[in-house]
């Protein structure tokens, strides 16, 4: 199994999402992540994906992607030049007894206690997805009573911009 990330620009439409994520469908790839936001620029957003392919090629995806009127530019991040983030809220148990436990795994991965109840904490952990995955399996032996975790984030390195080069 072979993961791509695909970083889309694409208007604000109705429906845009829903026609995005049935393509993948109808070509048998599962999403394994999405997410989508705001971008810079008015009226344009950003949907990152992150798919899983094994037998099937991704260019034909692609190209089915690109002939959506919506779709403004399209644009595969390979790993190793671009930045790619997780983010986690993680609900753990917390009493007197193993607080100080916890927080020491919460110091040692550079996560956030974000709130606090006399027996259980909400910490924040963002990183790539090594480092929130061992965090999660550090903190489960404490007891995790909630997990909510974004879609990946990336963003290509260096200077240009999937915007830039698309308004060109």
């Amino acid at each position: 199994m072979t993961k791509h990330v695909l970083s889309l620009l694409v208007e604000d439409t109705p429906g845009l999402l829903t026609r995005v994520a049935g393509l993948f469908a109808r070509r048998g790839f599962n999403i394994h992540s999405l997410a989508v936001g705001v971008t810079e620029i008015p009226g344009l957003s950003r949907i990152t994906v992150v798919v899983d392919v094994e037998s099937q090629p991704l260019e034909q995806v692609t190209k089915q992607l690109n002939k959506l009127i919506n779709v403004v530019k399209i644009v595969e991040l390979d790993p190793a030049v671009s930045v790619q983030r997780q983010h986690m809220l993680v609900k753990v148990r917390a009493d007197n007894s193993t607080r100080g436990n916890v927080l020491e795994v919460v110091n040692l991965f550079r996560a956030s206690v974000v709130d606090y109840h006399p027996d259980a904490l909400v910490i924040e952990i963002t990183g790539d997805q090594g480092k929130v995955e061992a965090f999660q399996k550090a903190i489960t032996p404490f007891g995790i009573k909630e997990i909510s975790q974004s879609g990946l984030l990336a963003l290509g390195r260096g200077p240009k911009s999937i915007s830039e080069r698309a308004l060109r």
